[in-house]
């Protein structure tokens, strides 16, 4: 066995930094924080006490949330749910998150942040990992909050639905 230890239960992956997207988690108790509310997290690198890095392989879903606030309150809230792209795919840009992703929902401000969560929790209810989730409700999600008109729930029928798409390979 060779290189430094490792604590228990956590796994390192093998493949260059490089080709991981890295997302930035900051804490600052009631000032600035940034966490995940979902992501299959391949590796991680601690920075500081209130800053660490995570890693997730090409092809990752994950929840990204970010909030800030002042003396009087709530400054920014938001939340992107994106793909973890692989070398060389193009991808967009998103703050704390490199290179980028593919933006499956972005969504500002408190109210249709909160909607998003609930929405995530609402799935994971069904029994259905919210990295699963087929791209195309995160998209409706996204569209019908910026319309405020109510979102199709994910239903365990819809996600059958997309497994057997995904397997056709559509």
């Amino acid at each position: 066995m060779t290189g430094a230890p490792q604590a228990p239960g956590r796994r390192v992956d093998a493949r260059p930094r490089a080709a991981m997207t890295e997302v930035e988690l900051i804490w600052i108790e009631k000032r600035l924080e940034h966490w995940l509310r979902f992501g299959r997290i391949a590796g991680e690198r601690i920075l500081t006490r209130r800053t660490r890095v995570v890693s997730f392989r090409p092809g990752a879903v994950f929840a990204f949330i970010r909030w800030s606030s002042n003396d009087y309150g709530t400054v920014h809230s938001r939340i992107d749910i994106l793909r973890a792209v692989g070398p060389g795919e193009p991808c967009s840009t998103a703050p704390f998150v490199r290179p980028g992703g593919e933006i499956y929902l972005s969504l500002q401000g408190w109210p249709k942040v909160s909607a998003v969560l609930a929405a995530i929790d609402a799935i994971e209810v069904v029994g259905v990992d919210p990295c699963d989730v087929a791209p195309d409700h995160w998209r409706h999600l996204h569209n019908r909050l910026i319309a405020g008109v109510a979102a199709r729930p994910y239903t365990a029928e819809r996600h059958a639905a997309w497994l057997k798409r995904k397997a056709l390979g559509q």
